[in-house]
């Protein structure tokens, strides 16, 4: 039989793409676009998270 792999919890707020580049409109010197990364909030920039049981005890 296949081995199944384990299934990883992905962050409900992000989908599991928890880093986002935004562009600020302006230019470097060079001519590049200036860009800010943002993490997602819930998840830290992990792009995953814990069980419901294991964030309610604190582990």
């Amino acid at each position: 039989m296949p081995e199944s792999t384990p299934h990883t919890r992905v962050c409900r707020d992000c989908d599991g793409f928890a880093t986002a580049a935004i562009t600020t409109g302006t230019r470097h010197p060079d001519g590049t676009r200036a860009t800010l990364r943002v993490a997602c909030p819930a998840c830290k920039g992990t792009g995953r998270t814990l069980p419901a049981a294991l964030a309610r005890a604190g582990k």
